[in-house]
């Protein structure tokens, strides 16, 4: 909820003050206003004078706005407000999603038909599965399932009938948890007033100290410019690290991502993108709200939200496997191509893939481990477009949000975290369209996010394209899986597509 005090202290020929930007679509928005001793004041919606003098003989009241709203940006000025010393206080909930025909939004179903043709035949084609959301001006306006959820047995041989894939399964969203948990919490207390970006690290992690670490910012972990390498593989014993750095027990871990992990570049000498970085970013997390990241995020952020599905170690919180989309078919071990102690070997369901995070942090992590579902992860896209809140609940403020998206100093392509269409510079992720200001992030288990503000449009989709057969005889980490190959696992023609639905309609 956006709540704005609009005082009888300014003057109203100031073009600063008593003014505010909201978003609405659809024509749903009620103002709801606690007038504090104003007896006269002039309203305007998106510069239209409505009539509030009945309305302020009372001190609270609702404001109906039919037929005056745009979809997207509205503007609320109150002006001329008498006496002086009065004032009114304005709440206005953010947009909620509903469902709608892609015509209402200016799609052509047709076109998007196509898209389901394209995945059904991927699929038919030995794609595992997939789930696709696309939202336009808050409507939900397609929500497909494809494929199977699980094909393989335990020890890898086909099962003899296919679990399908269906809108509600649940997904490991691997690095997209940096996204949706990681960020959210940092974002929700950089609005609080809890972090500065701009701060040291071990200004929030005392230990985090020596050997280069005392000067390294938030943000630098933030633009994965803090000199990390891109992984330390803490889970095998005989790591490129160093043997010091194994540890399969998430306090040890914590100790050595604090004290010990080295750096292999130079602060702010380039941009390497780092689960180092986020692990560091969720251990800050931890430090400051005392929690554990999975209990701070489910309490703080998406039980407000009324999301029943997004969470971390989903197993041991009553999901079902059977509800879960599966990952690897031979467990972490390639296809039996690696081997270390404790290896998972059979089908992965419901536990994190990675295996920094399921191994050496507990499956608890910044970096991943956290599990979602499309219409789940629809709303948190949709907070972002909103600019950071969703019906009642304010998450985190909009400035703090444009701090986190607007382009590093470092690479165009790269937000705090948030990863960026900027100038197409990624356009094997966001296609040719997307607009310059479009965030979003990718999971190496097969999931994409998208939120595209200038257009008001979100996509979901989530795969599970490495349940499937390994191919070639690429070394570790280069191993490509079956799913790999496929265009709707590798995200943007699936998303260029979409966008000619509507801006070729």
């Amino acid at each position: 909820m956006i709540n704005k005090i609009f005082s009888g202290d300014i003057s109203s020929n100031n073009y600063l003050e008593n003014r505010l930007l909201f978003k609405a679509f659809n024509n749903k928005c009620v103002i709801k206003v606690q007038n504090s001793g104003i007896k006269a004041a002039d309203f305007f919606i998106n510069g239209k004078n409505i009539d509030i003098s009945c309305d302020l003989k009372q001190d609270s009241f609702e404001i109906k706005l039919d037929n005056l709203l745009k979809d997207g940006n509205n503007s609320l000025k109150i002006l001329n407000i008498q006496p002086g010393s009065s004032s009114l206080e304005v709440s206005i909930d953010y947009p909620v999603l509903c469902k709608a025909d892609p015509s209402e939004v200016g799609f052509d179903p047709g076109k998007l038909k196509i898209i389901d043709e394209l995945i059904s035949a991927e699929v038919d084609d030995g794609f595992p599965g997939a789930v696709l959301l696309i939202i336009k001006d808050a409507k939900i306006v397609k929500e497909t399932a494809y494929g199977f959820k699980k094909k393989y047995a335990d020890d890898g041989s086909l099962l003899d009938e296919f679990d399908s894939m269906d809108t509600n399964t649940i997904f490991d969203i691997a690095s997209n948890s940096k996204m949706y948990s990681t960020n959210f919490a940092l974002m929700k207390l950089a609005s609080e007033g809890k972090i500065d970006v701009n701060k040291r690290i071990k200004d929030y992690i005392k230990e985090y100290t020596g050997d280069g670490r005392d000067e390294v910012l938030v943000k630098n972990l933030l633009t994965h410019s803090a000199g990390y390498a891109p992984e330390v593989l803490f889970y095998i014993p005989d790591n490129e690290t160093g043997p010091q750095f194994y540890s399969i027990n998430r306090e040890k871990t914590i100790k050595l991502l604090t004290t010990e992990v080295p750096f292999i570049y130079k602060k702010g000498e380039k941009t390497q993108y780092s689960d180092t970085d986020y692990m560091l970013l969720g251990l800050i997390i931890e430090s400051v709200t005392g929690m554990k990241q999975d209990e701070y995020v489910e309490k703080e952020i998406y039980q407000p939200l009324g999301l029943t599905n997004t969470m971390y170690v989903p197993l041991q919180k009553g999901k079902l496997k059977e509800n879960i989309a599966a990952t690897e078919i031979n467990g972490t071990t390639r296809g039996f191509r690696r081997d270390y102690p404790e290896i998972r070997k059979t089908v992965l369901q419901g536990e994190v893939h990675d295996e920094k995070a399921f191994y050496s942090m507990g499956q608890i992590a910044g970096h991943a481990g956290l599990f979602s579902t499309v219409n789940e992860l629809a709303v948190l896209t949709q907070t972002v477009l909103n600019g950071g809140g969703y019906g009642e609940i304010k998450l985190f403020d909009k400035n703090i949000l444009d701090q986190f998206i607007k382009p590093s100093d470092f690479d165009i392509t790269f937000g705090l975290g948030w990863r960026r269409a900027g100038n197409a510079g990624l356009i094997a992720h966001f296609g040719p369209y997307a607009s310059s200001s479009t965030v979003g992030h990718t999971g190496w288990t097969g999931t994409f996010t998208l939120m595209d503000p200038e257009h008001n449009l979100s996509i979901v989709l989530l795969t599970n394209k490495k349940h499937s057969e390994m191919i070639g005889n690429d070394p570790f980490p280069l191993e490509k899986f079956k799913g790999d190959g496929y265009l709707t696992g590798q995200y943007g023609t699936i998303v260029s597509m979409i966008y000619e639905a509507f801006l070729e309609n």
